[in-house]
């Protein structure tokens, strides 16, 4: 697949697609979640991406919507559906469904809808989905305790390319080497021509290891896990709860995961534990253990009855000795006894074990008050502990992600399923809140017919809403009484034809709808129109009717048509309007549209037209306490009675003769 050649797509967003493990499967299946994990691609870009791809894979010219209330009414069935989404991931996923003209890509939709209203919307399974969210891959990570080593330029080139996680560092000879392994935990030295060379510190040769990432920083396979493993938690009790066949052993990766801290290091390790904890703790033990060598030499001290004769009192002045010598000469036992004590704090506290031959060198042999530290031996146990515990976190890092390294393409589609799964799951929450079924849609039988439709876009509870048969197969005028539901009839068509284009199940008990190329849907105007927008609106019926459309090519539009158009005859004077409808509706009976125009001038239409035009009509079957009592189903043929004409019927057949008299003339006159 050409990725440039997909809508929307340059050259630049192609090489982000270009780095994705399987870009041209993500584009065909209109993954999101796979789109979005593109650098700098989010996942509104990833949705357009992902419908411009699908598009392109159906030769989809697009154009189905023809106006702006046509594309209000598909923002608002896609929205049906959308609101009953868990995860903003299948909202998006739910952009790249809309209506198409192209039979391939309905059908497409239609097989997913169809398994979609299988799924059974468990609550258990909503609240587990509430947590999974597309999983991260971490951008920020910084290796600091490691580096790489190698002599060659190339080779350097590269490792940072592949490792940027880590510094690497050009070294010619075993002694750069060997500075490099003082000042790092570890050193990877890529170049064969050291092996055998011995120098300190945790050096290895490995000239393969650009080959295998991970294993030089497993931190990136841990720190994926880490960042995702709430997603991770709940997609796999998504698979358990609503049974899917995971792609991952389940208990392993939960294992996994309960191995890793918040920031991806490896927990439950005691050695680890324990080094971690003797770096931490250092200073504060070794102030302790001072303390305690302190206190006891003090107490010592206290007890003792130091005695000294005046020669040697003497003696020790013309040598320039001091306190030190006294202990030395008086309580070097006791000096013994408490640096022995501080000592073995020191080896306690920290549970040391190979480094306790160097803690006990913090305190020194010779005699002094009070008993100090070491420096110079403390910072030494540091590094000894501190590179120790690298050393030994690194270990385990890598056994870590050995682990969870291969798990990660199942991890991904772990967590795919169960987003996808919110989608479908949202397609039959709609489906059942709705009572939808799949619609028919064909080639041979032109317009539509409904039977039991219900509009959910109604002010009212779905449960309210009066079921509407309805069927059009040519040009048809639908005439009814003001408030009668003409409106919300055009509005429930429109809706059930987009839904059928889109592939999604419709608001009907059944519904037969002719696949059509395009939608037009013109909304009631508001007021008569100035002279510019009128005849700005003819110039939009004369593109429509003649099929040419207004771009600068002025390519003519193919293929079956329904045209909508609710009361147009607000645009003008009524007079002038039927006559301009009646010639909008010969044009487009010529060319075999389907067509429903809402007015409330049916009979002058019909005069005006040269060809005898279909009159439907919305009726009202009475007066109830001053509400009017109606059949929402259009009635085919018959030309619906009007408000007026139904309070005057109401008035003749009341009162005394003389006005009963009176109110027949006028009904007459209807």
């Amino acid at each position: 697949m050409e990725l440039e050649a997909i809508p929307g797509v340059g050259a630049k967003t192609a090489e982000r697609l270009a780095e994705l493990d399987d870009p041209e499967r993500a584009l065909r299946e209109g993954d999101v979640a796979a789109i979005a994990r593109a650098p700098g691609i989010s996942d509104g870009r990833a949705a357009r991406i992902a419908r411009g791809a699908i598009r392109r894979d159906h030769d989809d010219p697009g154009g189905f919507l023809g106006t702006e209330r046509a594309r209000e009414l598909y923002r608002q069935a896609l929205g049906l559906v959308q609101e009953r989404t868990v995860t903003d991931y299948a909202a998006r996923r739910l952009e790249t469904i809309y209506p198409s003209a192209a039979a391939s890509r309905i059908e497409e939709v239609r097989a997913f809808a169809t398994d979609a209203m299988e799924r059974e919307p468990d609550p258990a399974v909503r609240e587990a989905l509430a947590d999974v969210e597309p999983l991260e891959t971490p951008g920020d990570l910084r290796i600091r305790d490691r580096c790489l080593a190698t002599g060659d330029a190339e080779t350097y080139a590269r490792a940072q390319e592949v490792v940027p996680e880590v510094s690497v560092e050009l070294v010619d000879d075993a002694r750069k080497l060997s500075e490099l392994g003082r000042g790092y935990a570890t050193v990877v030295a890529l170049d064969e021509a050291f092996a055998g060379v011995e120098v300190d510190g945790d050096v290895r040769v490995d000239p393969t290891a650009l080959e295998s990432p991970a294993e030089v920083v497993p931190e990136r396979v841990l720190t994926f896990f880490a960042r995702n493993r709430e997603s991770l938690q709940a997609a796999a009790t998504v698979a358990r709860e609503a049974g899917l066949d995971a792609p991952v052993d389940l208990d392993a990766l939960a294992d996994g995961l309960a191995r890793l801290d918040a920031d991806g290091r490896v927990k439950g390790d005691e050695e680890l534990d324990r080094l971690s904890t003797a770096v931490d703790d250092l200073d504060a033990a070794v102030s302790t253990a001072e303390s305690v060598a302190n206190d006891r030499l003090r107490e010592a001290i206290e007890e003792r009855d130091v005695t000294i004769e005046g020669a040697d009192l003497l003696s020790l002045v013309e040598r320039g000795a001091g306190v030190d010598s006294l202990l030395d000469r008086e309580l070097a036992d006791e000096y013994a006894d408490a640096v022995a004590a501080a000592r073995d704090q020191l080896v306690d506290a920290l549970q040391l074990r190979d480094t306790e031959s160097i803690a006990r060198q913090a305190f020194p042999e010779e005699p002094t008050f009070p008993v100090e530290r070491d420096e110079a031996v403390v910072s030494r146990l540091r590094e000894e502990l501190t590179a120790a515990r690298d050393r030994r976190a690194t270990r385990q890092k890598r056994e870590l992600a050995a682990d969870l390294a291969d798990a990660r393409p199942a991890a991904e589609e772990l967590v795919d399923a169960a987003l996808s799964l919110d989608v479908e799951l949202a397609v039959a929450r709609f489906a059942r809140e709705f009572d939808c079924t799949m619609p028919t849609l064909t080639d041979d039988e032109p317009g539509f017919a409904i039977e039991g439709g219900r509009s959910p876009l109604l002010d009212v509870s779905f449960d309210a809403v009066e079921p509407v048969d309805y069927g059009v197969d040519g040009v048809t005028l639908l005439s009814g009484v003001n408030s009668g539901g003409k409106t919300s009839t055009l509005d429930l068509v429109a809706l059930i034809v987009v839904l059928a284009h889109m592939g999604l199940p419709v608001p009907a008990e059944s519904a037969r709808v002719e696949r059509l190329a395009e939608l037009h849907y013109h909304a009631k105007t508001q007021g008569t129109l100035d002279a510019g927008a009128f005849e700005s609106t003819l110039r939009e019926f004369g593109g429509l009717v003649t099929g040419v459309g207004d771009d600068a090519e002025g390519e003519e539009r193919t293929g079956r048509k329904l045209v909508l158009v609710d009361e147009l005859e607000s645009i003008t004077e009524p007079g002038a309007s039927a006559k301009i409808m009646a010639g909008i509706l010969e044009a487009l009976d010529e060319r075999g549209a389907t067509a429903v125009f809402v007015s409330h001038l049916a009979r002058e239409i019909r005069a005006a037209a040269d060809f005898d035009v279909q009159v439907d009509g919305i009726q009202a079957v009475g007066l109830s306490d001053g509400e009017l009592e109606v059949n929402r189903s259009p009635v085919k043929g018959e030309l619906a009675r009007s408000t007026p004409e139904l309070i005057v019927e109401k008035l003749a057949e009341d009162g005394d003769e003389r006005s009963k008299a009176f109110y027949r003339r006028l009904l007459g006159k209807f």
